[in-house]
């Protein structure tokens, strides 16, 4: 993850159509037209070894609606800082979180430059809150703290989002670390919220898809056990039900049966 161009600097951003890119390829899984032929190559790669992908990336985002529901409800957070968000679709952090509060502000980080393109999609707020984009790298926390101090206040609780980012973190201590990082500057009351990939529900299969991404797609990604993914919440409070593959924290009321497990799993805590 290269740094791009910064927000206001009034440069139109390159971007490499030959190379596969992380949000591009989730964006073709959900659905989207917001990405290119080598996005869809690869995409449909993956779909060969794992037919339900699609599946899988519309309930990642289903987790993230209801956790910023939650968070923004129960849990009365009015402030979001989210990393890595990608390319904008429907329900985004914004429109989910000031649909329960208007008064909410969002702070949107990525680095790259076709979600730099699309930024003016994503700047818009009800005229309570406010929302606005920082082009970082997940690399440079300090930078995306000074950045996002401008809009957020860190005397108040915020809400850290790292929805499917720190896979492409490959050094595990290196992710731990940033991740502290973060959560060292935000005060009490404040949650984390995260998933990424692990390989406990289809190993062959998973393994197989990302061998096909790092082969051919930027940034490069590591799957994680839960286990690993537990440890990113060490000193929170893990809200219930914990660290739980996607579709199981806490699904929708009137669901026949639990939901199926897949090899995307998250969770939700507490800074104390």
């Amino acid at each position: 993850m290269t740094d791009n161009l910064d927000q206001n600097a009034g440069n139109t951003p390159v971007v490499d159509q030959t190379v596969p890119q992380t949000a591009r390829i989730w964006n073709y899984w959900l659905g989207g037209k917001d990405n290119y032929e080598v996005d869809r190559k690869v995409g449909d790669d993956i779909l060969q070894i794992i037919p339900d992908m699609a599946v899988m990336a519309r309930a990642t985002r289903q987790f993230l609606i209801r956790a910023v529901r939650y968070l923004s409800g129960e849990a009365g957070v009015r402030q979001f800082l989210d990393i890595g968000t990608g390319l904008p679709t429907v329900d985004n952090t914004h429109e989910v979180a000031q649909a329960v509060a208007p008064e909410a502000r969002i702070v949107y980080v990525d680095n790259d430059p076709l979600v730099l393109a699309h930024a003016r999609a994503l700047l818009t707020s009800s005229p309570e809150g406010a929302t606005t984009y920082i082009d970082a790298d997940l690399h440079d926390p300090g930078r995306i703290l000074d950045e996002a101090r401008k809009t957020l206040d860190f005397d108040r609780p915020i809400a850290l989002m790292l929805m499917g980012i720190l896979g492409h973190i490959t050094d595990f201590a290196q992710a731990q670390s940033i991740v502290r990082q973060l959560l060292d500057a935000l005060p009490s009351g404040s949650y984390l919220a995260l998933y990424d990939a692990t390989n406990v529900i289809r190993s062959p299969e998973t393994n197989e898809a990302i061998r096909i991404w790092n082969e051919s797609a930027k940034p490069p990604y590591v799957l994680r056990s839960p286990d690993d993914l537990a440890r990113f919440f060490d000193g929170l409070d893990l809200v219930e039900p914990g660290i739980v593959s996607c579709p199981r924290w806490r699904p929708a009321p009137g669901l026949p049966g639990e939901p199926d497990e897949m090899d995307e799993f998250c969770g939700v805590g507490r800074k104390p």
